[in-house]
C-alpha cells in the first residue's frame, strides 16, 4: 500500500483520465462524492494541538523538532555526518500542506496526529526550519482508504469541502494570528499541493495578499500553464519561477527517472486544454539546462509507506549508517524535459558500478512489491531536491527583505 499518493480531493485535477489511475478514478468517481449532510464543524485552529509545526508548540508535540542529521557519502567512499541546526531568527515563514499518507479508515482523516504524519514532516518540511518559522497544520485529508475504494469500485464517501476548508481555515488563522506583515513560503506535496493550488487561486491569485508571498513549492502535481509561457492557465498573476532571485512566483515538477519517462496517458506531466501543458521547474537550474540535485534521502527509504522498494547499502563496505539522511553529491541531476512523453523533472543517476558507494536510489510508487512506473519518483519528490529548495528559498527570502527595505 502507498502512504504518499494523489488525493481525490486535487491533486490531478488537471490531468487525463485514465481508468488505471486510482486518483483520476477518485477525483470523479460518484461513490467518492460527499453525502448530502450539514457542513462539518471548523476546527480551532488557535488549538496547539491542530498543528504538527508551529512556533512555540512544546517540544514533545512540534513534529519539526526532530533529529535531521545527514551521512555524506562522498564519491570516494569517504564519509562525513552533516548536523542540522534550525534557524533560531529566521526572516519569513513557511506554511506546509502535507500529502496523503493517512492510514485511517474512513475517507476524511481525523485530527489526531499519527507517525505518518509526523514522519512525512520530518521527510520533506522540518528541515525549512533553517530558512523560515514552520507553520504546518493538520487537517482532515482524504485518505489512502478513499483512494484505493475509488480504484476498486467500493463506497466510501469523502467530504471534500472540508479538507480544503480546513487548510483554508488554517491559512486565515495563520494570517490573523501570526502572520504580521511577514513573508511566507507555501509548500505542498501531491495532495498537499492540490490543495494549496486551490488555496492560492481562490484567496491569493491577483489579491493584496500576494505581495507577501515569498514563493509557492507546489511539487509532485500538475500545474497548467500555456506552451512556452510562465504565467496563465492555472493562475493569472503568478508566474514559474525562473530565478533564485525572483519572488512571487512557483516552483513546480513531477519527476521521473530519465530512462523511464511518464507514460503518454499517465496520471503526471499531463494537463487539458489546448496549447496547455505541465509546468516544470528544475530546482538545480531555474533558468533551464540540467543541473546537480542535492538530495537528503532518508537513510531507511522514503520513511511514510507500508510498501516501499528498501534501499540497498549506501556504501560498498556496508558499513553502518546511523543517521535519518543521507547526502550524495553528485550522484544525481535533473532536466526539465517537454516532449511526446508529457512536461517532467528528469532525474539522471550518475551511479559508477564499481564505485564505493551505491550507483541506484529508491522512491519510485510499490504496490505489492510491484514498482507503479506512472507515478515516476513520487515518493522523493521533495527529498531529492531538498538542498536546491532551501538554497532557492534563502535566497529568495533575502530578494523579498531588499525588495521590503527600497519601499
Amino acid at each position: 500500500m502507498i502512504l504518499c499518493a494523489c488525493a481525490a480531493v486535487t491533486c490531478a485535477q488537471n490531468a487525463p483520465t485514465s481508468a488505471a489511475s486510482p486518483a483520476r478514478s477518485a477525483a470523479g468517481a460518484p461513490a467518492q462524492e460527499a453525502s448530502d449532510k450539514s457542513p462539518a464543524a471548523k476546527n480551532d485552529y488557535g488549538n496547539p494541538d491542530n498543528w504538527l509545526c508551529r512556533p512555540g508548540l512544546a517540544a514533545e508535540k512540534d513534529a519539526c523538532a526532530v533529529d535531521l542529521s545527514t551521512t555524506v557519502i562522498a564519491a570516494d567512499g569517504s564519509t562525513r555526518v552533516e548536523q542540522f541546526t534550525p534557524n533560531p531568527n529566521p526572516p519569513i515563514d513557511c506554511f506546509y500542506v502535507y500529502p496523503t499518507v493517512s492510514t485511517q479508515p474512513g475517507g476524511n482523516a481525523d485530527m489526531t496526529a499519527g507517525p505518518e504524519e509526523r514522519a512525512v514532516i520530518r521527510a520533506q518540511f522540518a528541515r525549512f526550519a533553517s530558512q523560515c518559522r514552520p507553520y504546518a497544520p493538520l487537517y482532515r485529508q482524504a485518505t489512502l482508504a478513499a483512494i484505493v475504494a475509488a480504484a476498486t469500485g467500493r463506497v466510501l464517501p469523502v467530504d471534500r469541502a472540508m479538507v480544503y476548508n480546513d487548510i483554508l481555515d488554517a491559512w486565515n488563522y495563520y494570517l490573523a494570528h501570526d502572520n504580521k506583515g511577514r513573508g511566507v513560503v507555501l509548500i505542498g506535496h501531491s495532495q498537499g499541493a492540490g490543495v494549496l493550488t486551490l488555496l492560492i487561486k481562490g484567496e491569493i491569485d491577483g489579491k493584496p495578499v500576494q505581495k507577501q508571498i515569498v514563493s509557492a513549492l507546489l511539487l509532485g502535481t500538475n500545474i497548467a500553464v500555456p506552451q512556452g509561457a510562465d504565467v496563465g492557465g492555472r493562475f493569472e498573476h503568478i508566474p514559474l519561477c525562473r530565478a533564485a532571485t525572483q519572488t512571487e512566483c512557483v516552483i513546480t515538477y513531477v519527476s521521473f527517472r530519465a530512462t523511464q519517462p511518464p507514460a503518454l496517458n499517465g496520471r503526471f506531466g499531463h494537463v487539458l486544454g489546448e496549447n496547455m501543458q505541465a509546468a516544470c521547474t528544475n530546482p538545480a537550474a531555474l533558468g533551464g539546462g540540467s543541473g546537480e540535485l542535492h538530495a537528503y534521502l532518508r537513510s531507511g527509504g522514503a520513511g511514510f509507506v507500508a510498501d516501499e522498494a528498501t534501499p540497498g547499502p549506501w556504501t560498498k563496505s556496508g558499513a553502518p549508517i546511523t543517521t535519518p539522511f543521507v547526502s550524495l553529491p553528485g550522484l544525481l541531476s535533473a532536466e526539465c524535459l517537454n516532449n511526446e512523453n508529457g512536461s517532467y523533472l528528469a532525474i539522471t543517476v550518475h551511479g559508477e558500478p564499481d564505485g564505493p558507494r551505491t550507483n541506484s536510489i529508491t522512491g519510485d510508487v510499490v504496490v505489492r512489491g510491484q514498482v507503479l512506473p506512472e507515478w515516476g519518483l513520487h515518493l522523493i519528490d521533495v527529498s531529492e531536491a531538498m538542498g536546491n529548495l532551501l538554497d532557492i528559498v534563502g535566497h529568495q527570502s533575502q530578494a523579498f527583505l531588499a525588495a521590503l527595505r527600497k519601499k
